[in-house]
């Protein structure tokens, strides 16, 4: 069986918001990627639509609402017989993989992990203990025990980070046959997109990105405005900083402060318009995983970036970095300052950016990467199976639990009615 024309089913745990999160942007790219084999798509979710929700239909994607712990889930896939399944996130996969493979066990099944959630979950336990971060507390979470089984489970997991890919390979041992490295997919920068972009006399001040339904962002905003800003503040005193994302909290919103130049702008339509108007795009991830869209952006514009380890990490491999990567808030107030008032510098970074994009995430050759992979898997599903015996194990332990719960749970909410 080849790819081509097939019917394929994405189970969301969101709709997808591409103007919103890296991983709406994601999900987006990889519907696109289907689109463009021909395919039959149908996503469903079981979460509700949003204003910032896009509607797929305009795609000829079918959009469908599912429940958890429903029986009705079963007739919908078995009368859509899907070929190929995505799982957005192993949450997905816990809730619906079982059903997936009872009713339709010839279907690929390809997990797309966004980022390692475990990872970025024992992060941030980390950093709120005061504690150093270490992989042995990583691999004996149970987060981590959870997706790395989600990961057996599937056919396939696509993995964004190059880090977290060499986590899995390195650290867990995870056979390199169920993983692909696979992350943004994304349109070559060519010259004469750069002689498009401002240059540096034609920009000024500093942009920050993040969606406030994100933990890590919250928290980096947090400390940009208590640790980092006062000291860019300080020595460039008519500066500002434009921070935009939406779903901000109240307690971000409180941080406005135009006397200080700090400004929460909130939701924007057109982040990438905004950011090649600004100077430095700046990242103060203290946790997280995966890679960050907002960087991703700033490179597709031409604006350098200062971030952290965490906010580089697995996004560049051993290619300089756009800006400065940079963990204590004093160097990072001074590499914010520098790289600002530096032409040079600037210059420099934005040419390194672009060459970080056409390196590692030229859109077409990804994607004849990953048809590849799945024309390869589609037509060797039954040997590929047969030499994951840990998947199998696995799935048939964790099914039993999870479709005996998911009935109880089912027939519990009938009883209530």
């Amino acid at each position: 069986m080849q790819l081509a024309n097939s019917t394929v089913l994405f189970i969301g745990y969101n709709w997808p918001e591409p103007k919103t999160t890296a991983a709406g942007n994601r999900i987006m790219q990889l519907l696109q990627f289907f689109l463009d084999h021909k395919c039959q798509i149908t996503f469903a979710s079981t979460a509700k639509k949003d204003i910032h929700s896009t509607n797929l239909t305009d795609l000829g994607i079918q959009m469908s609402e599912i429940e958890l712990n429903n029986s009705n889930f079963d007739e919908f896939i078995k009368k859509l017989c899907p070929n190929v399944v995505v799982f957005d996130r192993f949450l997905t996969e816990e809730q619906f993989g079982w059903r997936v493979t009872e009713h339709t066990p010839e279907a690929l099944k390809i997990l797309d992990t966004e980022d390692l959630h475990s990872l970025r979950k024992t992060r941030e336990i980390a950093l709120k203990k005061g504690e150093e971060f270490t992989l042995a507390n990583w691999y004996l979470n149970d987060l981590t025990k959870r997706e790395v089984a989600s990961i057996y489970r599937c056919d396939l997991s696509l993995i964004i980070s190059s880090y977290e890919f060499d986590l899995l390979k390195g650290i867990l041992k995870t056979s390199s046959n169920l993983l692909m490295h696979l992350p943004f997919m994304l349109p070559e920068i060519s010259k004469r997109d750069i002689n498009s972009w401002p240059s540096f006399n034609d920009r000024k001040d500093f942009i920050c990105i993040g969606t406030g339904k994100h933990l890590p962002n919250v928290d980096a905003i947090v400390w940009l405005k208590s640790k980092i800003w006062p000291k860019i503040r300080k020595a460039l005193p008519n500066s500002q900083v434009h921070i935009y994302g939406a779903y901000f909290p109240q307690q971000l919103l409180e941080m406005h402060h135009p006397k200080q130049g700090f400004l929460i702008k909130g939701w924007i339509d057109d982040a990438g318009l905004e950011m090649c108007t600004k100077k430095v795009n700046i990242a103060p991830l203290r946790y997280g995983a995966g890679i960050k869209g907002k960087l991703m952006l700033a490179m597709q514009n031409g604006t350098p970036n200062v971030t952290t380890s965490i906010g580089s990490e697995g996004m560049h491999d051993n290619l300089p970095w756009n800006g400065f990567v940079t963990d204590s808030a004093d160097d990072f107030a001074q590499k914010c300052i520098e790289i600002f008032t530096n032409e040079k510098l600037w210059n420099h970074a934005q040419r390194a950016g672009s060459t970080i994009i056409n390196e590692f995430y030229e859109e077409n050759r990804l994607k004849k990467d990953l048809a590849q992979k799945l024309n390869f898997l589609l037509s060797n599903l039954t040997e590929h199976r047969g030499n994951n015996f840990t998947g199998s194990l696995l799935h048939h332990q964790s099914m039993q639990a999870t479709k005996f719960m998911a009935k109880w749970i089912e027939e519990k909410t009938q009883n209530r009615k």
